[in-house]
């Protein structure tokens, strides 16, 4: 029974799973995010006559972030998993509390854009002329466009320590975040699109890690060296390892 029980939480846990996440998570958030880019204006001082157009495929867009949000939930989780004892509790910590605040702010201006439209439904000439469109507006581009991108920032820093020390992917491909995760640290808000960035990079690192998964199979795809080594240790541990080496 425990390895029958081991054997699933091991296929629970096999990186394909963090990579399947990923990418769900990515291509999900892309889609969300270029619908609302493309429905609401990027000057936050409008004056809101894009709540006269055709909002459905906003409200689409808003369905889709909390399953989104779901997937980077999972993937956050799979990923702290498999590293278990060799990631950094520094950067594992860094790498948890970024993650979360990421995905709380994208919530809250979700949430905030979900709002406006629902108070335009119930009163539509009373809500744009009033100061609490322009309040909820403001603080809607706000939240996402500075604090949640710099947490992204912040996430594929951390990401990209945990994995270049673990080996999981190539060094490049973590240099690669340290670059974009700069990028997205000084970046100016008013730079719509630059938010993608951090999808983008979930998604390269996640098909990776799928493509690696199915070459070298599920149970070595996301283990450095350290972890085959840890993994042969630990074949010898029972009954012969009590006996005193002659």
């Amino acid at each position: 029974m425990d390895q029958q029980r081991a054997l699933a939480r091991s296929k629970l846990t096999t990186p394909r799973a963090a990579a399947v996440a990923g990418i769900l998570f990515s291509v999900l958030l892309i889609i969300s995010l270029a619908i609302i880019r493309l429905s609401i204006p990027a000057d936050p001082h409008d004056a809101g006559r894009w709540l006269a157009g055709d909002v459905r495929p906003l409200e689409v867009a808003l369905t889709l972030l909390p399953f989104a949000g779901i997937a980077f939930l999972w993937f956050i989780g799979v990923v702290r998993d498999r590293l278990g004892e060799y990631e950094d509790r520094l950067f594992a910590t860094v790498f948890l509390g970024s993650g979360l605040l990421f995905l709380a702010m994208l919530f809250a201006s979700a949430a905030l854009a979900g709002g406006i439209l629902i108070a335009y439904d119930a009163a539509p000439a009373a809500l744009v002329s009033s100061e609490t469109y322009g309040f909820a507006r403001a603080v809607t581009f706000v939240v996402l466009n500075t604090y949640a991108i710099k947490m992204a920032g912040v996430f594929m820093i951390s990401t990209g320590t945990l994995f270049l020390r673990t080996k999981v992917t190539p060094r490049w491909m973590a240099l690669l975040g340290y670059a974009l995760a700069l990028l997205l640290l000084v970046s100016i808000s008013r730079v719509s699109w630059i938010i993608l960035v951090f999808p983008l990079w979930i998604l390269l690192i996640s098909i990776y890690i799928l493509i690696e998964n199915y070459r070298r199979g599920p149970d070595t795809a996301m283990s450095g060296p350290d972890t085959v080594v840890s993994g042969a240790d630990t074949a010898l541990s029972g009954p012969d390892a009590a006996m005193p080496v002659q």
